[in-house]
């Protein structure tokens, strides 16, 4: 049958004399046929794999640990509520998240106690992950010692 290709979209070249030379395929994204170098646009991005953090970050004893957390602070930004000087407000309520002081992928047993967990805003927040906050301030004001 003249100009039907075999399943699977597979086609063959030969030479004159009947000599295999090279394999395409259809790509079973897009249906074309790509160069071995080339990655079609339409590949779905590959999932990245989960991890245990992420696990945990969904689990039902992290939104509780959460929800004690911010109730303990009282839904407010424990560093903005100590007038830190690089804070433009004492009392932010809003964009709130609670943190992890050591992350989880430093100390994973550490991930559900009170000491180590306190609300931050999002802007101290990111000042926090980036050590512009330190750890030892930021414990104590989770465990209570400065108001």
């Amino acid at each position: 049958m003249a100009g039907e290709h075999p399943p699977g979209g597979v086609t063959s070249l030969f030479s004159g004399g009947g000599k295999f030379f090279h394999m395409l395929r259809s790509c079973k994204y897009c249906g074309r046929v790509h160069d071995g170098k080339t990655e079609c646009e339409m590949k779905p991005a590959e999932k990245k794999q989960q991890s245990k953090a992420t696990d945990f970050r969904s689990s039902a004893k992290w939104k509780k640990k959460r929800a004690q957390i911010m109730s303990r602070d009282g839904y407010l930004c424990r560093v903005c509520m100590t007038q830190d000087e690089e804070t433009k407000n004492k009392y932010v309520t809003t964009g709130l998240s609670v943190h992890h002081i050591e992350p989880l992928h430093e100390d994973y047993e550490l991930r559900l106690d009170d000491d180590n967990l306190i609300t931050l805003c999002a802007a101290c927040h990111e000042r926090a992950e980036k050590g512009e906050i330190s750890r030892e301030l930021l414990h104590r004001l989770a465990r209570g010692d400065i108001f």
